[in-house]
C-alpha cells in the first residue's frame, strides 16, 4: 500500500511499494515535463491551421494529457473516452469500451492521447472503431511506446518515451488502480 508520507512527501522517492509490488525510480519528473514540452512542441508544428479534437484515453492518461495539452498554444477541442484493457501487470488481450465520445469526427483531425502503447491492442481496437467514423486523420500521441511488445502494424506518431517491456507506474499509470498520483515514473524492480 501506498502510504501518505510516500506519496505526498517533497523528496524524490527511489523506492515505492504498491500493493504487493516494490517499484524503483525510473523516469524523474523533470525529465518528463522536458518530454512533453518537446511533445507539444512538435505537435504545435504539425497541427498548424487546424482545430484537432484530441481524444483522452481514460484513466491512464489523465496526467499526460493535462501537461501536454496545457503546454498547446493552438485551437484544440478535448474529448474523453474510458477504456478498460488490462488486469494487475498484464493485458487482458480484450478492450472494452467504458465510455465513447460523443462528437461527431468525420472529417477532423483527431489525435488519440495514451498513456502508454505497449501490444497495441487497445490501439488497434480504436483506430477500427474510429476509422468507421470517416475522420481526416488519426494520429497516436503516447506518453510511454514499448517498440519490442507492438503486436500490430500502426505507427505511434507522437512518443515521449521508447521504454523496453518492463512494468511501470506513476504519471497516471496504475497498479491495480493505485500509483497514479507519483509525480515521477518507477519501473517494476524484481
Amino acid at each position: 500500500m501506498i502510504t501518505f508520507a510516500s506519496v505526498f512527501s517533497v523528496r524524490k522517492m527511489d523506492k515505492v511499494c504498491i500493493g504487493d509490488k516494490r517499484f524503483r525510480l525510473y523516469i524523474p519528473q523533470e525529465k518528463i515535463a522536458e518530454k512533453v514540452g518537446e511533445l507539444a512542441r512538435r505537435m504545435a508544428a504539425d497541427m498548424s491551421g487546424k482545430n484537432p479534437l484530441f481524444v483522452v484515453l481514460l484513466n491512464g492518461a489523465f496526467v499526460f494529457a493535462a501537461d501536454l495539452l496545457r503546454a498547446m498554444d493552438f485551437p484544440c477541442e478535448v474529448e474523453f473516452m474510458r477504456v478498460r484493457s488490462y488486469d494487475g501487470t498484464a493485458s487482458t488481450g480484450s478492450v472494452e469500451v467504458i465510455q465513447d465520445i460523443r462528437v461527431d469526427i468525420q472529417d477532423r483531425t483527431v489525435v488519440l492521447i495514451e498513456d502508454i502503447v505497449d501490444t497495441g491492442t487497445t490501439m488497434h481496437f480504436l483506430l477500427q472503431r474510429l476509422r468507421e467514423r470517416r475522420p481526416q486523420s488519426i494520429k497516436i500521441a503516447a506518453l510511454l511506446f514499448k517498440p519490442e511488445s507492438l503486436r500490430y502494424d500502426f505507427a505511434v506518431d507522437y512518443a515521449a518515451f521508447r521504454i523496453p517491456r518492463d512494468f511501470i507506474v506513476g504519471y497516471g499509470l496504475d497498479y491495480n488502480e493505485q500509483g497514479r498520483n507519483l509525480k515521477d515514473i518507477y519501473v517494476i524492480d524484481d
